[in-house]
């Protein structure tokens, strides 16, 4: 993957990006990408944000750790989002790499980051609104209680809720799952919405995503 490959494939997701906001009624502002740089080299990762790119989310704690050592000269330019599963023992490290943890899969994990966090950190939680046993997340029936609880942790700031929707073999069939959580986050009064990855991402912004995670369409297919 060169610099022109993507350069190129940002482009082509800008006008995506721009033609699902333009069907929804919404303004591209409105939503925020995502670089997804799961398993993604570090020069990779300079050359999207060489493109523009500022704000990237990885997967790992450790992989995490072991990329941004490299980046250090960028790393003030940049918002590092944490966006895997995250182990309780690894919460401090979390607490100390990223600039927000999207993940937040449960009130004991968020008091976890909390006690470790050394300045107020941004969170969003984590909805399995598939009801899928092979993904993360909590249920939507425990959300509202999960926020009233969060909300009171001194050093989160809870900004939104997340998912990951179960692969489908046409995107619209995501849509339920997206309208889903943004009914809950209007129902919470919360702002962010991250939904939507390489696959599902239109559909998802046309249903309300503020953030959407993208990967593949970016730096190609995973090694």
């Amino acid at each position: 993957m060169s610099a022109t490959d993507i350069a190129a494939n940002l482009e082509k997701l800008k006008q995506r990006i721009a033609g699902a906001c333009e069907r929804a009624g919404r303004l591209p502002s409105e939503v925020t990408l995502i670089a997804i740089t799961k398993t993604v080299p570090v020069p990779l990762i300079r050359t999207a944000f060489e493109a523009g790119i500022r704000q990237f989310g990885e997967n790992r704690v450790q992989e995490a750790a072991g990329k941004f050592g490299w980046l250090t000269d960028i790393r003030k330019a940049i918002t590092w989002h944490m966006v895997g599963r995250l182990q309780m023992n690894k919460a401090r490290k979390a607490a100390e790499l990223f600039d927000v943890v999207q993940s937040v899969d449960s009130v004991r994990l968020a008091e976890a980051l909390d006690r470790r966090a050394s300045r107020r950190l941004p969170v969003l939680l984590e909805v399995n609104v598939s009801g899928e046993a092979t993904k993360g997340g909590l249920e939507p029936d425990d959300v509202a209680a999960a926020v009233k609880s969060i909300s009171a942790l001194p050093n989160l700031e809870l900004r939104g809720l997340m998912t990951i929707a179960p692969i489908v073999t046409e995107p619209n069939d995501a849509r339920p799952y997206f309208r889903h959580l943004r009914r809950l986050r209007d129902d919470l009064g919360l702002k962010e919405l991250s939904m939507g990855m390489t696959d599902d991402f239109e559909a998802a912004i046309e249903e309300g995503a503020t953030m959407i995670r993208i990967g593949r369409a970016i730096f190609g297919e995973r090694r």
